[in-house]
């Protein structure tokens, strides 16, 4: 079996090796799907010496599976579906409209207690590079693209310790780089790529923020 990462912040560490390039970028900022993609993209910045930033977005669990997507929300009202699993589950128009309203009044509670009253990074003309744990299914990933790209960055760079190849296949089409550190067949889940894959708080959220603030590597909103 391939080697796994430690935990979060050692994949970062080996993530930001292959970022190497991007290091003290001026219109460079690292972006962190929370909550599992900040201890990794946190690791990233710091290395890289980049402002680090939040963005937003929520998984939509199917019917007793919250862990199997059927599709995501995004910062900004964006939606992306899983057709097949829609089709393949039969699940509902009102169930899905359910599902995105519970779970966008969950993204903007979150983003509010993360952000502390910072503002969000300016990302007009700028590479972003957007970091997640992994990807599953993508549809979280996906969400997120979609939705950035109505802030008119000049480039995103898609960049996760661990992806199944499907997922990093298919979002090759959607963005102007990839990296995906290991593409493991059999795939299974993220969480078997990592020897400590413990829940990530909404408070060490918060607080990596919070220290990426104060180390100083650029301010939001410029």
């Amino acid at each position: 079996m391939e080697r796994r990462f430690i935990d979060r912040e050692n994949a970062g560490q080996i993530l930001a090796q292959k970022l190497k390039p991007y290091a003290n970028h001026p219109d460079t900022v690292v972006l962190a799907l929370p909550r599992g993609g900040i201890k990794v993209a946190f690791g990233v910045a710091q290395t890289l010496k980049l402002p680090l930033d939040i963005f937003m977005v929520r998984k939509l669990g199917v019917p007793n599976q919250p862990e199997l997507a059927m599709g995501a929300i995004a910062s900004g009202g964006m939606r992306v579906l899983n057709q097949d699993i829609l089709s393949h589950l039969k699940i509902s128009s009102d169930y899905i409209e359910t599902a995105a309203v519970r779970e966008n009044k969950e993204l903007r509670r979150q983003e509010n207690y993360y952000r502390n009253g910072r503002p969000a990074l300016a990302l007009r003309n700028k590479t972003v590079i957007l970091i997640d744990d992994g990807l599953a299914t993508g549809a979280s990933m996906r969400a997120a693209i979609s939705a950035l790209r109505q802030q008119h960055p000049k480039r995103i760079i898609v960049a996760v310790p661990v992806a199944s190849v499907a997922s990093c296949a298919e979002l090759k089409k959607e963005v102007e780089e990839i990296i995906c550190e290991k593409t493991p067949e059999p795939f299974f889940s993220v969480g078997m790529w990592y020897d400590d894959f413990s829940q990530t708080s909404d408070e060490d959220v918060r607080d990596l923020l919070q220290c990426a603030q104060e180390w100083g590597k650029g301010s939001p909103g410029q």
